[in-house]
């Protein structure tokens, strides 16, 4: 199973089974020609400009008014990578380093960079091989690109760095060897190229999405259950007051719990009470608003993927080589903090209905959902840990986008903060997994609390596969257990990526 990289554009759908169906990488032989026509042009230029070139024939950032001899053109970009690979902090995940690679890959192969096809082919061998540079959070400004953590990802091709190999960490040197892999003498340009560039955001951010999509599936599944447990009323959820005010999300929610509550014999009983708490009747509302922002940000990070984002860019059909800003992080800086925001917000409203269902406010519910209250705290705890997690999103949601520090003697004045957005949205992301982990746990306790009194069939069998995981608490015991196990059994759900 092998994926061509081409200037076709990647999808999530792509990205989704490249990643989790074991896909190899190959260059296509459309891109491999505009890898190969880019170098030419760029080479014969370098050959025939009395200009300076920045970043080619030049020094970086407020450095570009220093030129660079030719003899030196090639230590300039292997000093480059070296100097900036100051990514420091927790190593981020291996899936994140495999999607650096790829992205970074794809967007090379657009024929707008100006490096070796050599170069681009190692990538993908590292991709291939699995050998995944060490890459930690911190260090990145989003600004021209992710400087460092971009560096750290390509120092093995230099012999430098570490690997993770085989379950090991390693010198990149030693697999190098161990492979027959030659270090890459990166040609004029290459570093630049390299570290220049976005693939640190985006592939947080790619990560981020795809793990959304699944969390907003999830999160009106497992508040369908809730509402059902807590004796809810549908007439929230009817088509039409969602066409009063049409906004897709909320129409998309609204129709999502009809349908997964169809058949239910909790909602056939008649209802005592008129109204039901915010967080459950204005689910198509909040869940709705935060659907909506997922796929606005899916769009921006899409076409973010599919383009060039190093500097200088080369167009060669124009004879041009532009020095421009398109590693610039603020597109994806300020997606990625409204993405947490949207996230955080399901984390929220889950939370309440957690507190609603063992406040024991509605009387066929015991208070903590368990036996014997007193002699047993039930679910108690579990709504603390909940509520503690909630806190703690809204502090990393803070945005990253609105903070700028000057660097590079103010060459570079105004900064993304992108890369902080990124690996803070991961964190928000996990946390409103287990958020909605405890939120099922409380649900699945509050249904089994009612037998034999039944929900729909589509909840029941969604039941059945959890209850294999998590059994029903007849008394006090050791909880993050469960916790545990039901985060793990929504990772391990299978949505595909929209």
């Amino acid at each position: 199973m092998k994926h061509f990289i081409s200037p076709a554009p990647l999808t999530f759908e792509i990205i989704d089974t490249i990643l989790h169906k074991g896909y190899k990488l190959a260059l296509s032989e459309e891109s491999k020609k505009l890898i190969c026509d880019c170098k030419a042009y760029l080479d014969h230029k370098i050959a025939t400009s009395e200009k300076p070139l920045y970043g080619i024939t030049t020094g970086f950032g407020s450095l570009c008014k220093i030129s660079i001899s030719t003899a030196d053109l090639s230590q300039l970009q292997a000093n480059l990578v070296m100097s900036h690979a100051c990514s420091i902090g927790e190593p981020i995940s291996k899936d994140l380093i495999r999607l650096m690679l790829l992205l970074k890959a794809h967007a090379l192969s657009l024929g707008k960079s100006g490096v070796q096809l050599a170069t681009v082919e190692r990538i993908i061998d590292m991709y291939n091989h699995d050998v995944l540079p060490v890459v930690r959070e911190l260090g990145s400004l989003g600004a021209s690109g992710d400087l460092a953590p971009l560096a750290n990802l390509f120092l093995p091709l230099i012999n430098e760095g570490c690997v993770y190999y085989k379950n090991k960490i390693r010198e990149a040197k030693e697999v190098n060897a161990e492979l027959g892999w030659e270090p890459i003498a990166l040609g004029a340009k290459e570093g630049l190229a390299l570290l220049n560039g976005t693939q640190f955001m985006s592939a947080h951010a790619v990560y981020a999405l795809l793990k959304a999509f699944k969390i907003i599936k999830y999160a009106d599944i497992i508040g369908a259950l809730s509402l059902d447990a807590y004796d809810g009323r549908i007439d929230p959820f009817l088509p039409q007051i969602q066409a009063a005010r049409p906004h897709p999300g909320q129409i998309e929610t609204a129709r999502n719990v009809r349908t997964l509550l169809e058949g239910s014999e909790f909602q056939k009983k008649e209802k005592v009470r008129v109204q039901d708490p915010y967080s459950f009747r204005c689910m198509p509302q909040v869940h709705g608003a935060c659907k909506d922002t997922v796929l606005y940000v899916a769009s921006v990070v899409e076409r973010e993927i599919n383009s060039v984002t190093d500097n200088p860019t080369i167009f060669t059909e124009d004879d041009l080589i532009i020095s421009g800003g398109n590693f610039h992080g603020e597109p994806l800086a300020l997606v990625l903090d409204f993405l947490s925001i949207a996230l955080a917000e399901l984390g929220s409203i889950s939370e309440r209905r957690t507190y609603r269902l063992i406040s024991g406010d509605r009387g066929n519910l015991p208070e903590f959902l368990v036996a014997n209250p007193g002699l047993n705290s039930g679910f108690m705890i579990p709504q603390y840990a909940a509520a503690a997690i909630v806190s703690k999103n809204k502090q990393l949601c803070t945005p990253c986008s609105v903070d700028s520090i000057p660097s590079s003697n103010e060459q570079e004045d105004h900064v993304s903060m992108g890369g902080n957005a990124a690996t803070k949205t991961i964190k928000v992301c996990e946390n409103v997994e287990r958020i909605l982990a405890i939120e099922l746990l409380n649900a699945a306790q509050a249904i089994d609390l009612q037998r034999p009194t039944k929900t729909s069939p589509y909840l029941e069998d969604f039941l059945q596969e959890f209850r294999s995981i998590v059994p029903f608490n007849s008394e006090d015991r050791v909880m993050y257990k469960d916790i545990d196990a039901a985060t793990e059994f929504l990772k391990a759900g299978d949505f595909h990526a929209n």
